[in-house]
């Protein structure tokens, strides 16, 4: 195996990558502001009061969130596809997404069963994201309620496929009987957002997440011996039940905030550990954790700045830059490598 100290420059570049393109994705938007004035809203001296409030409250949320999303969607693809084993494994395979959905469907799509003003009380921010983190966590909880009699660790995989195929039949149930309105509101909120996030929020997201990352970095050692297979893990004294768990809140707390803040976005927690593998080399959870951080984060914060459409007053739907942009490079480096690294 190679040495750890081996892969000192590569993160160095890869931090280094992360904060030019964190430098990129401020500085891009509807309206054009100098270098020199971002830089100056950062340190709290720009004259320009309208640049500065677009700056801090604005752009710079918006590109912490990107970090956040994109970070986080790459840990937890890589627990996932870890824990199963299972090259085509992502963050959302469990379920959370399809429980999130289910959420803010029936906040959406049902709120017409309430009245009028019922239902514009009910539409809101905070409700679509109370909406979303609770039919995650109800999804988790069914989960690990049948998973805690499954010694299989397949057997969770299908399980979690079949929760999510029961509450994207409700979906589909309530779409039929959902006016054009809703079902344009809804669709909108699957295409994802990074942005129109306060300082609060993040912060609540930020929380959340940290607690996720925690678990994540405390289970690294058990990636590892899972890698060896189920049985020569038990040999090293490995708690299969307990190890598993953990991976699998971490992998929900992560997950689950990202869908519940920014909505389902696609690709990133699936393609960024294949990426990393390809670039690292190696299979040690212990350079692979930290190295899919990064590399998620500068491929979130490209995908946005690209989404921004530079020099227009468009911004595309965040979902669909990550595929369009995404998957042919990884296409390209499966296929040019020959093979997969896992």
């Amino acid at each position: 195996m190679i040495k750890e100290s081996s892969y000192r420059l590569q993160f160095a570049l890869m931090a280094l990558a992360v904060l030019v393109c964190f430098i990129i994705n401020i500085s891009f938007g509807s309206l054009s502001i100098p270098l020199k004035s971002i830089f100056s809203s950062l340190a709290g001296n720009e004259a320009n009061s309208t640049w500065s409030v677009i700056v801090t409250d604005y752009r710079l949320p918006k590109a912490i969130t990107a970090i956040l999303v994109g970070s986080g969607l790459g840990i937890s693809g890589l627990l996932m596809q870890t824990l199963f084993k299972n090259p085509l494994a992502g963050p959302f395979v469990l379920g959370i997404s399809s429980g999130a959905s289910l959420g803010v469907a029936l906040i959406i799509l049902g709120s017409g069963l309430f009245g009028g003003v019922l239902a514009a009380a009910l539409v809101s921010k905070w409700s679509i994201v109370i909406a979303a983190s609770s039919g995650s966590f109800l999804v988790l909880l069914a989960v690990l309620a049948v998973s805690s009699n499954v010694r299989d660790t397949m057997a969770i995989l299908i399980i979690g496929l079949m929760f999510g195929s029961i509450t994207a039949a409700v979906v589909s149930v309530l779409s039929y009987f959902s006016s054009a309105e809703q079902l344009q509101q809804y669709v909108f909120w699957g295409f994802g957002s990074l942005s129109n996030l306060s300082w609060s929020e993040v912060s609540i997201f930020f929380t959340i997440y940290g607690i996720g990352l925690v678990l994540s970095i405390s289970s690294i050692k058990a990636l590892n011996s899972l890698l060896l297979g189920d049985n020569y893990a038990k040999s090293l004294g490995l708690n299969l039940k307990q190890s598993r768990f953990v991976i699998i809140i971490a992998t929900s707390l992560i997950a689950g905030t990202i869908t519940a803040f920014a909505g389902p976005i696609a690709f990133i927690g699936l393609a960024i550990p294949h990426l990393t593998r390809q670039i690292f080399r190696t299979s040690n959870h212990k350079i692979l954790v930290p190295a899919v951080f990064l590399m998620g984060a500068i491929v979130m914060l490209l995908c946005d700045s690209i989404a921004q459409v530079p020099g227009t007053d468009y911004t595309l739907p965040i979902n669909a830059i990550t595929a369009l942009v995404g998957a042919p490079v990884v296409i390209w480096l499966l296929v040019r490598q020959r093979k997969m690294m896992f």
